[in-house]
């Protein structure tokens, strides 16, 4: 319990800077829903628009070159900070449910006066992004899945939700908040939370450790993932992505991508999301595991171009 203390008081006195004084200069923040949405854009404006969502843990930047290669080749491309990660305004009513978060989704577009866009999720990040386009099916062209966890087996299932030792933890806001200080937002701990989701930790550099670490100095980072934790523990039964059978209505192209040797989110998953999406393509990265865009970035990149070639005829 020291220990615990120890590390939500260093969080304290690191978590001191506005977010949008703190912001990279590279983004702009933008409205969109109930949040100022931290955004970052390359390439022409009126190429076609393929907007980026990251997964736990992570923020805009860590999709930089996937969307330089795709902004070279013409197309403009937007990562965002999907709240409470990175330096997005963290929600006042502190609701992050799919379907919050597709709404704020749909909110960068409508900000950035897009009306049509390709949406690439990862991970975490997977299920807001099929989430909003459920919600405004008319506003996303394709749908690039990277890795994503959806919880697709459990919502097969009909078992009530059980509530465990973590989840009752989660209600004692002082203790959560403690545990997100010492494992989740902690400097110290990023390299090793990196290399539990890469097949090889020798992809966790210096470079790559000081990206992740680099929002972790915002005011109030450490009490909005501990708000945000009951969604990543028990789900989202209400979401339309959580729901096997709706993937049979998806009409736009479905590409899924998968780290061979993810262990996060297993491969089975993505082969299971492809047999329940009409049309969907299954492309595998070899020796790679729940992170592909930083663990092996080239092999990424090329998919994503080869994917976009095939795209660039979609009205």
């Amino acid at each position: 319990m020291l220990v615990l203390a120890g590390f939500r008081w260093q969080a304290e006195r690191r978590e001191v800077q506005i977010a949008t004084v703190a912001a990279p200069t590279t983004g702009r923040f933008v409205h969109a829903a109930d949040v100022q949405m931290f955004i970052q854009e390359m390439g022409p404006a009126t190429g076609p628009a393929v907007l980026f969502v990251h997964g736990t843990g992570a923020w805009s930047e860590t999709w930089r070159e996937s969307m330089a290669a795709l902004a070279q080749a013409g197309s403009h491309t937007i990562a965002i900070d999907l709240p409470p990660f990175g330096y997005s305004g963290k929600p006042f009513n502190k609701r992050y449910g799919r379907q919050d978060q597709a709404a704020r989704i749909i909110g960068v577009l409508d900000a950035l006066k897009i009306p049509r866009a390709t949406l690439v999720g990862h991970s975490f990040g997977g299920g807001p992004t099929v989430e909003a386009t459920f919600l405004a099916p008319e506003r996303v062209r394709a749908l690039v899945l990277v890795d994503v966890a959806l919880d697709l087996a459990a919502a097969d299932s009909v078992k009530e939700p059980s509530f465990g030792l973590s989840q009752q933890m989660l209600m004692v806001r002082p203790l959560r908040d403690a545990v997100v200080a010492t494992f989740l937002t902690n400097p110290l701990f990023t390299k090793h939370l990196l290399g539990l989701f890469i097949a090889d930790p020798i992809h966790a550099t210096p470079n790559r450790v000081k990206v992740y670490q680099q929002p972790l100095v915002v005011t109030g980072s450490t009490q909005a993932i501990g708000e945000w934790l009951p969604v990543l523990f028990a789900g989202d039964r209400s979401a339309t992505s959580g729901n096997p059978a709706s993937y049979k209505s998806l009409k736009m192209p479905v590409v899924i991508v998968w780290g061979e040797r993810d262990t996060i989110t297993p491969l089975s998953q993505g082969q299971h999301l492809a047999s329940i999406t009409p049309g969907a393509e299954l492309l595998v990265m070899p020796q790679v595991g729940h992170i592909p865009q930083i663990e092996d970035g080239p092999q990424f990149t090329a998919l994503l171009q080869k994917i976009f070639a095939k795209l660039k005829d979609l009205p």
